[in-house]
């Protein structure tokens, strides 16, 4: 499965996969209007021997057949003021 992927010019970090180039037939229009207007990066052959950062290309294919595209969001941001006092044994 050939899968394309944007970022959003709005989010940082934030990316949409979806199952074809220019195909967003299946995004929700109010993700569209949050996202920005799509900023293409890549295509990717969905494979197994395909690596991707969060999941695996399968689980990737499932979802695209699923939901007919994936939203990445960047990962939270640690607390590091949060981290340092518990290191410090503060709450």
């Amino acid at each position: 499965m050939l899968c394309a992927v944007y970022k959003s010019a709005k989010k940082v970090d934030t990316y949409l996969y979806v199952p074809g180039k220019g195909d967003f037939s299946q995004v929700p229009a109010e993700l569209l209007e949050m996202f920005g207007a799509p900023v293409f990066v890549t295509q990717l052959l969905l494979n197994s021997e395909r690596k991707l950062a969060r999941m695996t290309a399968d689980q990737m294919k499932a979802h695209l057949e699923e939901k007919g595209f994936y939203l990445q969001l960047p990962p939270p941001q640690e607390d590091l003021l949060k981290t340092f006092r518990a290191s410090q044994g503060d709450s």
